[in-house]
């Protein structure tokens, strides 16, 4: 008997039900990893390339090092370049000794075509399906909402439940020897960035994720930021960063591919609360996987309403599509420093911190009033951890056209920048035509004076925007803070001005969000 084991976003050996299974139930395991050609398309709206080369460079690191692995184990990888269900049928044909497709189910449309068209495919083939969910940190089928309609609107009502009646599952542990691929199996060539139609590039060194794609550096990390530095301790506090790799766990690309489990994050998480401290921050990476499962689960809810402009509610908003603006928005050129420091970085790097995800989501569809998905199909271009649930539901989230949606979720730009960025060292990092502009001055530049400019070498409008927008509350922020190395009161460390205590919806796995900004 061979089982012919799709992967698709579970690019891991751990906790990979799909292998485990196979493992356990054929003679012969073929572990296959297929290239898609639509996932080089344009995105749905507005055209954007769909996966863009920070993104494409993770995932081809990824696929590598799945290979590595399964080769120290006795196995390989199987990659081609085509459909899955067009390579499926096409394996199905040549071997005439598949028994069983085995693979990890999806939650949104494109995906679960493809889970169509194998259904399609073994069915004319007389060749069984065997499916599994592994996305999530608690099972589908483990959830206190059946059916999923029955799933709460509001994320802290689901949270309070979930976290009461429902229990994660144990991790499943692979063999050290694994099952041959059967005769006359090619492992195949994975592909270049090249001949993905991508060119490959230089890292930013300015990149607050340097890392590479793969269940090894995914562990890596894990070790790293849990056991070797106690990180992951103080995470709550330090999750708000701009700068540097320390400032929050970076799992989000590796959870986006599968290269790590989530319930082996909560193990981790478990046995280290066990071993050294148990504490808020412990607690709030669990609270931020759970976040994710919910836009998964939301996702399964309301199907193809994701991608609505109008949202989950079906709400009319007279959203612009303006893509001048769009183009000051994407290229770092709205005249609002901290909007174009996060965006540059995002161009740069593929990565932004939440911070910045929360302030230039708002900015878009508060501010700008543009449609959200113009920035939702803007990130699943750039972001290295894209992921379509979180993005998708994490959008509508700020538009006010998701989840738990309120007109009033607006953030203000300004005290953001100064409450995050006081000193105003990240807008320095990415808006060099800036830098010599002290301190906190340094996030309303139009309010300076022609003195102050001149002796910065700016000219607005010239060497930096006029912003595109200004909006009236900012003016409370703009003047009278204090800036530069009267920042941070003598002997005191952290924000020059503490942001306002409120109760945290975050996600720092993919794009966390405040009730109140």
């Amino acid at each position: 008997m061979t089982a012919l084991c799709l992967l698709r976003s579970d690019l891991r050996l751990h906790d990979n039900e799909v292998l485990h299974w196979a493992q356990g139930n054929a003679d012969h395991v073929v572990p296959l990893y297929c290239f898609d050609p639509r996932h080089r398309l344009g995105t749905h709206c507005y055209g954007f390339p769909k996966t863009g080369p920070q993104r494409l460079r993770f995932l081809l690191q990824s696929v590598r090092d799945l290979r590595d692995t399964l080769r120290a184990r006795g196995s390989t990888l199987v990659v081609r370049k085509g459909k899955p269900e067009d390579v499926v049928n096409d394996l199905i044909t040549q071997l005439g000794s598949v028994s069983v497709v085995v693979f990890h189910e999806e939650a949104t449309k494109e995906e679960l075509d493809v889970e169509k068209g194998l259904l399609q495919v073994c069915g004319q083939h007389g060749v069984k399906i065997q499916t599994f969910w592994g996305s999530t940190l608690y099972h589908r089928d483990d959830l206190p909402f059946k059916p999923i309609t029955r799933l709460p609107d509001v994320y802290t009502q689901f949270r309070k439940v979930v976290e009461t009646e429902a229990k994660v599952r144990p991790t499943l542990h692979m063999a050290t020897q694994l099952k041959p691929l059967p005769p006359g199996v090619e492992e195949g060539c994975i592909p270049t960035m090249e001949d993905l139609g991508q060119k490959d590039f230089v890292t930013d060194p300015r990149t607050a994720f340097p890392c590479s794609g793969g269940e090894t550096q995914a562990l890596m990390r894990l070790q790293y930021y849990f056991w070797d530095t106690n990180l992951v301790a103080s995470y709550k506090e330090t999750r708000n960063g701009l700068i540097g790799t320390d400032y929050s766990t970076k799992f989000a690309p590796w959870l986006a591919l599968g290269c790590i489990s989530p319930r082996y994050i909560y193990e981790q998480i478990r046995k280290y609360e066990k071993d050294r401290t148990a504490n808020q921050s412990t607690y709030w990476i669990l609270f931020e996987l759970l976040w994710r499962d919910y836009f998964r689960f939301v996702a399964l809810k309301y199907g193809r309403r994701i991608f609505s402009p109008r949202g989950l509610q079906g709400k009319e908003v007279p959203w612009k599509k303006d893509l001048q603006l769009f183009d000051c928005w994407k290229e770092g050129k709205t005249g609002v420093p901290f909007v174009d420091a996060n965006m540059r970085e995002l161009r740069a790097t593929g990565f932004m911190s939440n911070r910045g995800r929360q302030n230039v989501a708002s900015f878009l569809t508060k501010d700008l009033r543009l449609d959200w998905r113009l920035g939702a199909e803007w990130f699943e271009y750039l972001l290295v951890d894209y992921d379509v649930c979180s993005n998708y539901g994490n959008w509508l989230y700020s538009a006010g056209v998701g989840n738990d949606p309120r007109d009033s979720r607006r953030f203000n730009i300004i005290k953001q920048g100064l409450d995050y960025d006081g000193s105003g060292d990240y807008v320095r990092l990415w808006v060099p035509e800036l830098q010599e502009l002290k301190g906190g001055e340094i996030h309303a530049p139009w309010a300076l004076s022609s003195a102050s400019l001149s002796r910065a070498g700016i000219t607005l409008g010239e060497t930096y925007p006029q912003p595109v927008v200004t909006a009236p509350e900012w003016s409370r922020h703009i003047s009278h803070r204090p800036h530069g190395r009267d920042a941070h009161p003598k002997g005191k460390k952290g924000p020059a001005h503490p942001p306002m205590q409120h109760k945290d919806r975050g996600l720092d796995f993919y794009f966390s969000h405040k009730k109140h900004p």
